[in-house]
């Protein structure tokens, strides 16, 4: 099976993922009088299913990644060194700065990491503002006095509650279980001599 690889959505196949991920692209590209094989077909059903899988594994992973920023961001300023680590993975990862995440930045402003991945935020994720002096500028925004203003247009029909996933997202105590402390180094008595 495809696993995912990485948080931004890539997938590490097997030798035999790879030959039937071959196979597909060849009757794809080349197709032939002649039907492709029941095994082949097969064979693309199985991959299908795979990496289908894979990715719910990936989106699970994600998912993941965020509600334990969350965890950790709720608990600073205690785990502060977790929480910038996990940012910094989720950043890489594509993640867009919530306020609540750039407040904190703010506040731990101190540590060199943080002042660093908020100064990262700020000139990645600049985004204009709706009213501002773009829109003043655009002539095909400005409105004629003579003509009646436009109807509102309906508001959007809200999206219909997503499926609860079949597996739940685990806690980090599940993930990574407690380690065993490690005993204490014997005592060593140094005579003086």
């Amino acid at each position: 099976m495809p696993t995912p690889y990485g948080s931004r959505g890539g997938m590490a196949f097997g030798a035999e993922e790879l030959r039937v991920l071959r196979r597909a692209l060849a009757l794809a590209l080349h197709p032939t009088p002649t039907p492709a094989s029941a095994d082949d077909v097969q064979d693309c059903l199985r991959l299908v299913d795979s990496l289908d899988e894979a990715t719910r594994e990936s989106a699970r992973l994600r998912a993941f990644l965020l509600a334990d920023l969350g965890r950790y961001r709720a608990a600073l300023p205690g785990t502060a060194a977790g929480y910038l680590t996990l940012l910094e993975e989720a950043l890489g990862a594509g993640y867009r700065p919530h306020p609540d995440d750039l407040a904190a930045l703010r506040a731990l402003r101190g540590n060199p990491t943080a002042a660093a991945l908020l100064r990262h935020c700020r000139r990645t994720h600049l985004l204009a503002l709706p009213g501002g002096r773009a829109a003043a500028d655009d002539p095909a925004k400005k409105k004629d006095p003579a003509q009646k203003p436009a109807t509102p247009a309906p508001a959007p029909s809200r999206p219909a509650p997503s499926p609860r996933p079949a597996r739940p997202v685990p806690t980090p105590g599940e993930v990574f279980p407690r380690r065993k402390p490690t005993p204490p180094p014997p005592n060593e008595h140094l005579a003086a001599g």
